[in-house]
């Protein structure tokens, strides 16, 4: 299919993560505890400051855009400061940006409805730009509202987190990803297998944003997305492929386990940090004693650690293999 062809079929130029945001709280999927929460805030028109905290692709940032929305309808643009704390992290960025902004009297455009100031990746912020925005919050709290979105909430200094309402959102069920991408893939006219919706959501490990890049992609291929297409475009190794290397590692063939993971480091461009998460996600699915498992698991946190502080994937990985060669299991 040619890049023309490709654009034609079901809108595929436009960014689907864009395309499909939601636009009110009742279109934040997978979080009825939370949007509830927030919805009554907006109706009751008490809006506290808020802290949102959990992984990507959860909703964080739709569920802030979404308040604002429903606080200002078309005019939300206006009374909406957005900015990415890990871009813009240093003490200036409080004092210039968000202190002008909080400043600003919207009394007479907006009534008594308070601006909001939304921090993406919050726990980027230094220490002493963390200590600013805390006095800002306080100084300017008749008039402006803070959102706070972060990865690790024990990264936000507690005189923050006590201002703040704060939610924790997880990783999005397998039932709300499925629920989105066979909505996208109805309105864009892409056939989805049963298979292609397992491996999406598999691929997306409860991160919305990457089951619906994924969806995209696939859908590039060809009007049919199914298994193949799905982890070829996401450099996803299957499930029963990372099993099995681990399977003939435990097993005692470290030369067989050696070559599997070779295939898929090389032959198939997977990330050695990949194998660690899909290998962490599998290990309770590996028919193996418990022992064994929990032996699995602390050579799985042991690679991990050293990859992470710049040890070669490839070494640690074979090591990892090695070390349940060495133990073979029952």
């Amino acid at each position: 299919m040619s890049d023309a062809e490709a654009e034609s079929v079901g809108g595929r130029e436009d960014v689907w993560t864009e395309k499909y945001r939601p636009h009110t709280l009742d279109d934040v999927v997978g979080h009825d505890n939370i949007t509830d929460r927030l919805q009554s805030y907006i109706e009751r028109d008490d809006l506290p400051h808020l802290l949102f905290a959990g992984p990507a692709g959860v909703g964080k940032t739709a569920s802030a855009v979404a308040i604002v929305k429903e606080l200002y309808g078309d005019n939300w643009e206006e009374n909406f400061l957005e900015l990415n704390a890990s871009d813009e992290r240093g003490i200036d960025v409080v004092r210039e940006k968000i202190k002008n902004f909080a400043s600003t009297d919207w009394s007479g455009r907006a009534g008594s409805k308070p601006s909001i100031i939304f921090l993406d990746e919050a726990d980027a912020l230094t220490s002493d730009a963390q200590s600013a925005l805390r006095r800002t919050m306080e100084q300017f709290s008749n008039n402006t509202r803070f959102i706070l979105s972060c990865n690790y909430s024990s990264k936000i200094i507690d005189p923050i987190q006590s201002r703040c309402a704060v939610f924790r959102y997880a990783p999005l069920g397998d039932d709300a990803v499925e629920t989105q991408i066979r909505k996208i893939a109805d309105e864009e006219g892409i056939t989805l297998t049963q298979d292609g919706v397992d491996a999406l959501i598999y691929a997306a490990d409860g991160d919305m944003r990457k089951a619906i890049n994924a969806l995209q992609a696939a859908a590039v291929m060809g009007e049919t997305v199914d298994e193949e297409t799905v982890f070829k475009i996401t450099a996803t190794a299957r499930p029963e492929e990372v099993q099995e290397m681990v399977q003939t590692a435990i097993d005692g063939d470290f030369v067989a386990a050696r070559s599997q993971l070779r295939d898929l480091l090389i032959d198939k461009g997977i990330a050695g940090g990949d194998i660690i998460d899909q290998l962490h996600r599998s290990v309770w699915d590996l028919e193996i004693e418990e022992e064994a498992a929990v032996r699995l698991m602390d050579r799985v946190g042991e690679a991990d650690y050293r990859i992470t502080q710049g040890a070669n994937e490839q070494v640690q990985l074979e090591a990892m293999l090695a070390s349940l060669a060495l133990e073979p299991g029952e």
